[in-house]
């Protein structure tokens, strides 16, 4: 029986998905397949919010715990942008084209280097286009594509099928029907996709 690739649901402004992606296909032992959704999206269709937004403790736990995990893992030290979290929209619809052109994981990687390893905000759309041109995506086709209807359509699909799935918020690994949530059950996704 072939087994189908995991599947990796991500945001590109949560830091969490950024620690995923820099890991998951050494973790998981085959390259997943990388589904951009809205998380801002999935909070609202799930009642939920950031652990970064409203208390303070909280959000310093969190984002002290993001740095330990990032230095285990051997990433550089993070750069966080100011503001963060910010409105991703545009970087996600940037995303969405990209997964169009079979580049998600090299859009997602670029973004989430400019947040996380420079600091600069992804909630600018000159970040954004900065990151589509580090892969070689020119300035006019991606600002055509974050406008396009069709691309829009796209995003508002894939994060309600994420959510019809059971996916509330990222990064979540699904591997057959089980799902995994946080960067930190990639190794239960690996047993789970080798048992």
């Amino acid at each position: 029986m072939k087994r189908t690739a995991p599947i990796v649901y991500f945001d590109v402004g949560s830091p969490y998905a950024y620690l995923a992606l820099e890991r998951a296909e050494r973790v998981l032992g085959v390259e997943p397949v990388w589904q951009p959704v809205l998380v801002g999206a999935l909070f609202k269709l799930t009642g939920r919010s950031s652990w970064a937004l409203g208390d303070f403790a909280r959000r310093q736990a969190g984002m002290a715990e993001v740095e330990r995990r990032a230095a285990a893992y051997g990433l550089p030290p993070v750069r966080w942008p100011d503001p963060w979290p910010d409105d991703y929209l545009t970087a996600m619809r940037a995303a969405t084209y990209a997964h169009r052109l079979g580049r998600t994981l090299e859009f997602a990687r670029a973004a989430t280097h400019a947040a996380f390893q420079d600091g600069r905000d992804l909630g600018r759309p000159e970040t954004v286009i900065a990151a589509g041109e580090a892969i070689c995506l020119p300035e006019r086709e991606l600002r055509a594509a974050v406008a396009d209807p069709e691309v829009k359509a796209e995003l508002r699909a894939a994060t309600e099928a994420a959510h019809a799935r059971g996916v509330f918020g990222v990064p979540t690994v699904a591997v057959g029907e089980e799902l995994f949530w946080g960067d930190d059950r990639l190794e239960d996704a690996a047993r789970a996709r080798s048992a």
